[in-house]
């Protein structure tokens, strides 16, 4: 059983299928991609041969690489005299089942309605595989030094995360996960997003214990719902058009981006360390450098100051984000940049801008979230912090003014728009 995206022994048909016949060999690659240290073409069919196997057993991959490599290793499994066998997905629903008479879904709503529709499987229960130990195990690597707090990531801890969100403390957190997820100053959301990654929970356990909840009908749990339908929709728009990973769905013809040089690479480093004095972009941004994640409404605040503030094209921003988040998924990362960047799937219209001012003042109101990471302006009281430059003396000893004038940019982006086309 090649373990990828699924590190777990719950709810996993593919180990399920494998241990029907067999003693089951667990094997886990570390991708040259990410760690250099085998290729999978090469080691599963080594130890295919080492073990004499006729059968290897995986989750089916569905990002571009992914099924690129997994066809690599089919081939050279077949070489070998052994078969690559594929069952279940990291979704609920596998991209690609779901279509319309006229080809696949192109817009999230209709999506939705059929993803609803079609349900999907209980949790998968019954792996009791017997594992068979001979084959020699490499050691695993050194973890890299870091003063990022890392989260247990493991089946056990995704399960316990799960249960305590659903557990909610003195108030429901899944009924009232649908106001209180674009808080980003409040425990709000299910940080569940890195066990899914992962694999080390799935979504069919998820909604399947939703089901079961006592909220399972409020407008909480059908917000969770959504969620997830949305993640398994960019999965599935990502299968039927993998260059979308790298490049746009909706491209804007005739859009002028700036290069990364000059004055533009100055402002892109500012807005990477999260030195741009905007308070809101600056805390996601330091968020994601201090901790590997970054609140979900920050994130659509920070991308579109990437873009329409600063004049980048999305992949930059999304490279950036993939190199940082624990829970970055190729997937739900990209196409959310695109649907900032008004070239994706369902986008926001490209002329919309997310005023991180306003929406500090909205989502962060005594500004708790911007002090929690930005210290220079711990003293400055409220929402007066998302516009330290307003107060009578400013901050300019501690926190300089903002890199770029917002109402310029605006005008920038929009002059832009129309002289690529428009739409």
């Amino acid at each position: 059983m090649w373990f990828w995206r699924d590190l777990r022994l719950r709810d996993l048909p593919a180990l399920i299928r494998a241990g029907e016949n067999a003693d089951v060999v667990p094997l886990f690659v570390l991708d040259p991609r990410l760690l250099r240290n085998g290729e999978p073409t090469s080691v599963v069919a080594e130890l295919v041969r080492e073990v004499r196997a006729d059968e290897v057993h995986i989750s089916t991959e569905t990002t571009p690489y992914g099924r690129r490599r997994d066809d690599a290793v089919a081939a050279s499994l077949s070489a070998a005299g052994a078969r690559l066998i594929a069952t279940g997905s990291p979704y609920a629903i596998g991209p690609g089942t779901l279509s319309t008479k006229a080809g696949p879904y192109r817009v999230f709503t209709p999506f939705s309605r059929s993803w609803r529709d079609h349900g999907w499987p209980a949790p998968a229960h019954g792996a009791q595989p017997t594992w068979f130990t001979g084959p020699r195990s490499d050691a695993l690597p050194t973890p890299p030094a870091t003063e990022v707090p890392v989260p247990e990531c493991s089946e056990s801890a995704a399960l316990h995360r799960w249960a305590g969100f659903l557990e909610g403390g003195p108030r429901l957190m899944l009924a009232s996960y649908g106001t209180a997820r674009n808080r980003p100053d409040r425990p709000g959301a299910s940080h569940m997003s890195t066990g899914l990654k992962y694999g080390t929970i799935h979504p069919r356990t998820m909604l399947f214990d939703i089901a079961r909840h006592e909220a399972a009908h409020s407008a909480g749990a059908e917000r969770y719902i959504t969620e997830l339908c949305w993640r398994e929709f960019y999965a599935d728009v990502q299968w039927h058009h993998p260059a979308s990973a790298g490049s746009d769905y909706r491209p804007l013809p005739g859009m002028q981006y700036d290069d990364l040089t000059g004055d533009t690479a100055v402002l892109v480093e500012a807005w990477w360390a999260g030195r741009t004095r905007f308070p809101l972009v600056d805390a996601g941004m330091r968020q994601l450098l201090t901790e590997g994640w970054m609140h979900y409404r920050v994130r659509m605040v920070t991308a579109s100051f990437l873009v329409k503030d600063l004049h980048v094209w999305w992949p930059a921003g999304a490279r950036h984000f993939l190199a940082h988040l624990r829970d970055g998924d190729i997937a739900s990362n990209n196409h959310g940049w695109q649907w900032c960047a008004g070239t994706g799937t369902d986008a926001a219209p490209y002329f919309r801008f997310f005023n991180p001012v306003a929406q500090g003042k909205r989502f962060d109101p005594n500004g708790d979230y911007v002090r929690r990471y930005i210290p220079e302006l711990r003293h400055v009281p409220g929402a007066a912090v998302h516009e330290p430059w307003a107060i009578l003396d400013g901050c300019p000893h501690v926190y300089p003014e903002p890199i770029v004038d917002r109402a310029k940019q605006r005008r920038e982006t929009l002059a832009r728009f129309e002289e690529g086309g428009g739409r």
